[in-house]
């Protein structure tokens, strides 16, 4: 039942942390430093990948209409008039090409040094100082466009070229935890003249393919042979992760039709101090 209890907290963390740009990963590494699930390292590997799977079944069931390309009902502009291609939507077909240009960078790199990234920088210090530095940029992008206009205010303005440079920089995210997927992303969205709904909309959508690709190599990697108990404690993970995300998702939709990142920059900064001031007198 204890273990039950803080796999239910770890969903809350992640359904909470994945969709605000705050980091999940990085909420996740501290999150283990003070409550340890009692599973082998391997797992727990697994485990903090592929309870992600959770939050992007929200963001399907949320924005399915917006983006699954298949179907001739309200399909005005279908790929080809007749045969086959006539099902697919034109819009959203090509949306979905931007979105695999930009999975490019950060698939590459992760397939190739994933395992000496995770060695390397998942540790407290490395996540505090990325909190930091990423909480900065934020503020410092919405005062340069406090007075801008967005020159993107669809998805479909958003071109190949703005979609491999928004990769880019998630590709930022995949190498350093604490960065955040959706906050590296959101960032060049907003300095590439991407409207803040457009960048996090946008950002949803690009988690699909990605966590999906992620988690699937974790479990390929782990050797897909779980315990019974492994299973029940990743069922549990990702049911909280997918109601808690579908609140979290529908909250920042609304929240940032009012209002800027920049209060998550300053959450970013003082919780990367924190940690950094927590984890110095504690050694």
């Amino acid at each position: 039942m204890i273990e039950i209890l803080k796999t239910i907290l770890f969903g809350i963390v992640q359904g909470v942390t994945e969709w605000l740009p705050i980091s999940s990963t990085g909420h996740m590494i501290l999150l283990d430093q003070f409550v340890k699930l009692d599973v082998s390292a391997e797992f727990y590997s697994v485990f903090q990948v592929v309870i992600q799977l959770g939050s992007i079944l929200a963001v399907v069931v949320i924005f399915w209409n917006q983006f699954f390309p298949f179907g001739k009902k309200d399909n005005p502009n279908p790929l080809k008039p007749t045969g086959l291609l006539s099902w697919v939507k034109e819009d959203k077909f090509y949306l979905w090409i931007k979105i695999l240009i930009s999975c490019v960078p950060a698939a590459v790199v992760g397939i190739l040094f994933d395992e000496y990234f995770e060695a390397l920088f998942y540790n407290y210090f490395c996540v505090a100082i990325a909190l930091i530095v990423f909480g900065i940029a934020f503020i410092i992008v919405e005062n340069k466009n406090a007075n801008k206009k967005p020159r993107i205010n669809s998805l479909a303005e958003i071109t190949y070229q703005t979609a491999l440079l928004i990769g880019v920089f998630q590709l930022i995210a995949a190498v350093f935890p604490g960065t955040s997927r959706s906050g590296a992303t959101i960032i060049g969205a907003l300095i590439l003249g991407v409207s803040r709904t457009i960048a996090a909309e946008y950002t949803f959508f690009l988690a699909i393919p990605v966590m999906f690709g992620a988690s699937l190599l974790k479990i390929v990697k782990f050797g897909l042979v779980f315990t019974h108990q492994e299973i029940v404690l990743l069922s549990i993970a990702m049911l909280v992760a997918f109601v808690v995300s579908i609140l979290v998702i529908q909250f920042l939709m609304g929240y940032i039709r009012k209002h800027n990142f920049k209060i998550f920059g300053w959450y970013r900064i003082v919780l990367g101090i924190v940690v950094l001031a927590y984890f110095f007198f504690l050694s």
